[in-house]
């Protein structure tokens, strides 16, 4: 089959359904709204009032300039959990259509056996509230010509869920993957990692690596620290900011072990901590020094500098309690 001839047949599928009466697996309920706020560190639903924080999804606070943003109110989930409630878990997706089946298996057949998200874009048309049951409908929306990229050669595919709560629309979520034919893996030498994406944004936070200065933002109008970088504050909007150099002690808030798939430069399998430092901001980094199967949430760490290639990294030394 001729690239042409893949590029129309996949088009085709465009408009075509790939969900239809797709159910949340639960109701929307408080236990997962407030397990989602504190992995995301946000304030939940107040008791009798509007919660106030950063990320919750509803954009900026009334009246002119930068405000607060407006948490989730009593009883609703934050508008940025509208995905969650239609995820299909460990059990695997319900729902889906012969269209949508044939859809990957000719892609398959085209060797696009891999996948991986890019973006997505959401619409908020109403708020989720504990109690709602969700429905949800889901197209195939828009199949992009055969596009080669760093991972390898294939599709960008964007599907469109309409997203109902007890039968009113209540959001749409586009979700865009990538679905490519893997590339051949460079002669690169195996210590050589990825190198990081370097911009105007944060080009100063490795200018400090380069030094063996691991340097956050604290905001001057209100003294808020954060990283990543940013070019405003998300607590109170201001555009001014001081670079400061935090301690590089922590503690291991969350982590994952990579086994598949192989990245250049790291040896599975290997640790990927999401660090809460002393400052109270969290980064994520390599996690060395323990093995893998050892690393434990609340386990200390500190900062540590490697080479790679022409490159300084950040990476943390985690300590077993007792050694």
């Amino acid at each position: 089959m001729t690239v042409a001839d893949l590029s129309a047949r996949l088009t085709a599928y465009e408009g075509r359904p790939a969900v239809l009466g797709g159910r949340g697996r639960d109701p929307v309920d408080a236990a997962m709204i407030r397990h989602w706020c504190e992995a995301m560190g946000i304030p939940g639903p107040g008791p009798s009032g509007p919660g106030v924080g950063p990320g919750s999804g509803i954009g900026p606070g009334p009246g002119p300039g930068p405000g607060p943003v407006p948490g989730p109110g009593p009883g609703e989930a934050p508008p940025a959990m509208l995905q969650v409630w239609i995820m299909s878990g460990l059990s695997g997706a319900v729902g889906r259509t012969a269209a949508y089946e044939e859809f990957v298996a000719l892609l398959d057949r085209a060797g696009c056996t891999a996948v991986v998200a890019t973006d997505c874009e959401q619409e908020y048309l109403r708020p989720l509230r504990t109690g709602d049951e969700i429905t949800f409908d889901a197209v195939i929306e828009s199949v992009s010509p055969r596009k080669t990229t760093a991972l390898g050669t294939g599709h960008f595919i964007t599907t469109r869920t309409e997203i109902r709560a007890n039968g009113e629309l209540a959001g749409i979520h586009r979700f865009r993957v990538l679905r490519y034919a893997p590339a051949r893996t460079r002669s690169a030498s195996p210590a050589e990692r990825p190198r990081p994406v370097i911009n105007r944004d944060n080009a100063g936070f490795w200018e400090g690596v380069a030094r063996h200065r691991l340097l956050i933002q604290r905001c001057t109008a209100c003294g808020r620290q954060r990283f990543p970088w940013l070019p405003g504050c998300g607590e109170c909007g201001s555009p001014l900011w001081e670079a400061v150099e935090a301690s590089g002690e922590g503690v291991v808030f969350s982590y994952v072990v990579m086994h598949h798939p192989p990245a250049p430069g790291f040896e599975p399998p290997y640790a990927v901590g999401l660090i809460e430092l002393a400052e109270g901001v969290r980064m994520i980094s390599n996690l060395v020094g323990v093995e893998p199967g050892r690393i434990r949430i609340g386990m200390p760490v500190a900062l540590e500098f490697v080479r790679s290639g022409e490159q300084e990294l950040p990476v943390f030394r985690a300590y077993e309690e007792g050694l």
